[in-house]
């Protein structure tokens, strides 16, 4: 090399990464036709890495701090080691400089139902939403793995691929899941849970960790939630009949103790009406579909006895305030 040459190169005395674009992961600084020289300066910021890469090998990696570079303290020199004292020796070298800061809210979400067996509802399509974070743990890793000779890593490069390895761990995870959907809901700490402690080896083969994973939502596609819908409205349209068949049988028990008076003779035509309403299509207690009496009714002209009455559907002699038949069950 002459000397000449030696002279016109631009030496580097400071090497340093202000990060002022979003999103960036890893950037590889401008090292073209230029060396560093020789006690030169590289400043690793919080929240960052360096490593030093000679010919496609890595070299160094350099923690947050201020560090002199020497050639005494790097591993490999260029040529110009055994050029004349009088000049300062440089040394080349490509740098790049990672960021270890949270990638915060990143989004996933299933782009199609995921289909699965339930043990409640059969076959079912699922779908979950929620977000994770994540940031650079292994320098070496992600420079081998991912980072290559490329200029720069943004965080939208990964997206896609850590978004298919999620999709991948929680289809899995459905079909092995013994959690009925309407239980999901009080169950998504443990989903979580089990989907963080699945994906972390993934993320750590890529030099990252995963700091933080939510599923906030799993939800039915629409067609599906109004078939479920539906399902939930038949089952409390039972439980409204049976509380009105008990709300009945306590207003008629009201009406009973208060025979006198107008007051009395209202809340007992009200109840009667109530009962005939509520227990319309099903046909009268104790009686057969075929219109024959299912229980043994009382003689004609036998009354109760004191502080007693009959059960209105079998027949059978209660307390006279007893709100069911211990007999047979029913509301009275």
């Amino acid at each position: 090399m002459a000397l000449s040459d030696f002279i016109s190169k631009q030496f580097i005395r400071v090497i340093q990464w202000n990060e002022n674009v979003e999103g960036v992961m890893s950037y590889r600084y401008p090292m073209q036709d230029m060396e560093i020289e020789n006690g030169g300066q590289l400043t690793v910021r919080e929240s960052q890495l360096a490593l030093f890469v000679n010919e496609g090998r890595i070299a160094d990696v350099f923690a947050p701090g201020m560090h002199r570079l020497t050639t005494r303290n790097m591993p490999i020199l260029t040529d110009l080691m055994n050029w004349s004292k009088d000049f300062e020796s440089p040394f080349k070298s490509d740098v790049y400089f990672f960021s270890t800061r949270l990638e915060l809210d990143q989004k996933w979400g299933t782009p199609a139902p995921i289909t699965t067996r339930d043990k409640e509802f059969g076959v079912i399509r699922l779908r979950a939403f929620g977000n994770y974070a994540y940031r650079i743990a292994d320098p070496r890793k992600f420079f081998t793995e991912v980072t290559g000779t490329r200029e720069a890593v943004f965080a939208a490069d990964l997206e896609g691929q850590l978004r298919t390895t999620i999709i991948a761990r929680l289809t899995a995870i459905f079909a092995s899941s013994e959690i009925s959907f309407v239980d999901m809901a009080a169950n998504l700490g443990a989903l979580t849970e089990k989907v963080t402690n699945d994906l972390k080896p993934s993320f750590a083969a890529l030099g990252l960790e995963l700091n933080q994973f939510v599923v906030a939502t799993v939800s039915l596609p629409e067609d599906l939630q109004k078939i479920m819908d539906q399902r939930i409205g038949m089952s409390m349209a039972g439980d409204v009949t049976r509380l009105t068949q008990f709300e009945v049988a306590e207003s008629m028990e009201e009406a009973a103790q208060n025979t006198g008076g107008t007051a009395g003779m209202g809340v007992g035509l009200g109840a009667g009406a109530a009962m005939a309403q509520a227990l319309m299509g099903q046909g009268m207690p104790g009686q057969a579909r075929g219109g024959t009496v299912a229980g043994a009714a009382p003689a004609a002209g036998t009354a109760p006895a004191a502080g007693s009455k009959f059960c209105i559907e079998c027949g059978k002699p209660i307390a006279d305030r007893a709100k069911f038949c211990p007999e047979c069950g029913k509301p009275q």
